[in-house]
């Protein structure tokens, strides 16, 4: 046995004894519980996206061959420098209808390989970069209901001042987004176009040989500049001034970013929008990727760090599971959850192996030793190019996996067409008498205005009812770009004559705190949240 081998050997052998030999019986109490949604979807996403429409955005490379889903008749992409298709008539991006789980194709004319995404004020989903013909592209996808024909449209007029190959999105307080990153590109740009890009050292500082910069971790904090994490570093970068602000000590435990990615996500605070905690988790060892080690075991640390302290530390602890690859997911209630990646080896085509199955949730609000809950595990490995976004019943929606240059299927880890919901415990039947549904809500509010919302519930409400927003962030190679959850401040509900409960609420002071755009809006009852209701935030 090779070196790697028994040390993988060894990793999960401990892994079992310590925490995972649990009898079936156990196992299956574990919380939450899962369900196939569609059995062949035809596309494996690479990029998932909700709109405020609840349909979902599926959305792979162009590149790849024939997917398993058919355009529509006389539709067909034309491409004399593609690799396999000259003449392609594979639809290689699909929207998926939540209310019947129906698929339909749609038309994606460059190659979208590793690209970026951001939801716009508007709706509108901004996409950006990618591979080949699809280096410097903007494409935008503008939503519709279910029944029209909505597709996606390339911005012809507009290109990226640099290519952008594994960059990362962020929207901006003024409506804007900034594009950071990508390969060979350590330079920062936005939309709309600002003229030519403009270098940011940190990235180049970032880099090493695995280039562990790729997909860097953005956050938007409280001061209105931007939290910037690549490879083992942090900054605070000001991008209006072009200047870094802030250098944040390094993260132990190696990198953690593509091509060794763990994952990221900004804590909401109730009733606090001054002070912004980020968390990193996992990783996989430096080397595993020039390696192509697929049996280096991925490492669990995790650090948190309070990003607005004048004298800001790392506070480390451990995931119940070494996890590389695994997607942060921001619930309604301000809990997290990792799920989807492997135990070892690293991001990559065939670089992994162990699939992780076990989804944990993360408590921020416990003591450490007490955050990390394990969950009901899956059956249907999620590793390289998989994806998972909240969707406004509350669910998890998983897609994606294929860790192959075409999508294979009689192999190990086959190209996964199916998609996965994952219902968290506060979905569970012994619960709903106390989940909420939110009867009425605004379609649109201002910053800083107040509002009001209405809610019925079977058991009577005992306490304050959150009204909580969540962003609809672009997932792709574990990190949800854009992602955000703010709590609103709320007064106590009350009852009226007709039995429904209404609750005054405060829209976040400014777009620093949200940005604008359509969030969810979920009433928490109890840390059980309603279906959510889309409330666009408006300057």
């Amino acid at each position: 046995m090779a070196s790697g081998q028994l040390l993988l050997f060894f990793f999960l052998i401990l892994s079992a004894v310590t925490l995972w030999n649990f009898p079936s019986s156990v196992v299956a109490s574990l919380p939450g519980s899962w369900e196939i949604l569609v059995s062949n979807a035809g596309i494996a996403s690479m990029h998932t996206a909700v709109t405020r429409f609840n349909t979902v955005v599926l959305l792979d490379r162009t590149d790849n061959g024939p997917s398993r889903k058919l355009l529509p008749r006389g539709r067909c992409r034309h491409d004399p420098n593609d690799p396999v298709l000259k003449r392609d008539c594979y639809a290689h991006s699909a929207v998926l209808d939540l209310s019947t789980n129906a698929v339909r194709p749609l038309m994606i004319l460059t190659d979208t390989w590793c690209s970026s995404g951001q939801f716009l004020p508007d709706g509108s989903l901004l996409q950006t970069g990618g591979n080949q013909d699809g280096f410097r592209k903007f494409r935008k996808f503008v939503p519709c209901g279910p029944v029209a024909s909505c597709d996606w449209t390339e911005l012809e007029h507009l290109v990226l001042s640099d290519g952008r190959w594994y960059a990362t999105n962020q929207i901006l307080p003024d409506g804007s987004v900034i594009i950071v990153g990508g390969r060979g590109a350590n330079t920062v740009e936005f939309f709309p176009p600002k003229g030519k890009s403009v270098p940011f050292p940190f990235l180049f500082e970032a880099e090493d040989t695995q280039m562990d910069n790729l997909y860097p971790y953005i956050h938007l904090l409280p001061d209105g500049n931007l939290f910037i994490f690549a490879n083992d570093k942090a900054v605070s970068y000001d991008y209006k001034a072009h200047k870094v602000v802030k250098n944040y000590p390094p993260l132990e435990g190696g990198p953690r970013n593509y091509p060794s990615a763990g994952s990221s996500a900004m804590l909401a605070l109730a009733g606090d929008y001054s002070t912004a905690i980020i968390i990193v988790c996992g990783g996989a060892q430096y080397g595993a990727f020039i390696d192509r080690s697929t049996d280096r075991p991925a490492h669990g640390s995790c650090g948190r760090i309070v990003a607005t302290s004048p004298d800001p530390t790392w506070e480390m602890e451990d995931m119940p599971f070494g996890r590389i690859m695994g997607d942060m997911v921001m619930l309604p209630t301000g809990d997290i959850i990792i799920i989807n990646g492997a135990q070892a080896g690293s991001q990559g085509f065939e670089k992994a192996s162990s699939p992780c199955l076990y989804p944990v949730l993360y408590r921020p609000d416990q003591p450490v030793g007490l955050r990390f809950m394990t969950l009901n595990p899956g059956t249907v490995p999620r590793m390289y190019h998989s994806t998972a976004n909240l969707l406004p019943d509350g669910r998890i929606l998983l897609a994606g996996s294929n860790p192959h240059y075409f999508y294979k299927f009689n192999v190990e880890f086959p190209t996964e067409l199916r998609i996965e919901a994952f219902s968290p415990e506060y979905l569970s039947a012994d619960r709903a008498n106390i989940r909420p549904v939110l009867e009425e809500a605004p379609e649109a509010v201002r910053y800083g205005e107040p509002f009001s919302v209405s809610m019925t519930v079977t058991l009577p409400v005992v306490g304050i009812v959150e009204v909580n927003l969540n962003s609809a962030p672009f997932a792709t190679h574990s990190f949800s770009q854009g992602q955000r959850l703010v709590k609103l401040a709320v007064a106590a509900p009350v009852m009226d004559e007709t039995g429904r409960y209404k609750i005054a609420c405060m829209a976040p002071p400014s777009p620093v705190v949200a940005p604008p755009g359509y969030y969810m809006a979920f009433a928490v009852n109890q840390g059980v949240p309603s279906v959510a209701r889309w409330i666009q935030l408006t300057a």
